[in-house]
């Protein structure tokens, strides 16, 4: 049954927002910049979102991004990934999108292409 959930789910969604925004479906968080960590880290209902990175030199490497999967849908690791981009910008850095889900948020974000590394 959870094979089928997924799918329907994100059809419903499609049907619901055409537009693809999925931050409509979420509000602001309180993301944290844990740099000792080397991540960006939010607490939704309890369960901890994350976005890791590691630096390497003048390179912020987008490694990984963890949403629980009851929280999918909201817009949270795009918030994550939108505030480790502000600071890599603020920093002066390039990022190179390692995580499979930054490298597809970079590919449709268009203001944030020139911190491709």
């Amino acid at each position: 049954m959870m094979g089928l959930w997924r799918p329907l789910q994100v059809a419903w969604w499609r049907h619901m927002h055409p537009a693809g925004d999925n931050a409509a479906m979420s509000t602001a968080l309180d993301i944290q910049h844990l740099p000792e960590q080397h991540t960006f880290a939010a607490v939704v209902d309890g369960h901890r979102c994350v976005a890791d990175y590691r630096l390497d030199g003048g390179v912020m490497r987008m490694t990984h991004t963890f949403v629980h999967p009851a929280l999918e849908g909201r817009g949270i690791a795009a918030q994550l990934v939108q505030a480790a981009f502000a600071w890599a910008r603020a920093q002066g850095l390039k990022v190179d999108p390692v995580c499979s889900y930054v490298r597809v948020y970079l590919r449709r974000h268009p203001e944030w292409h020139d911190l491709q590394a």
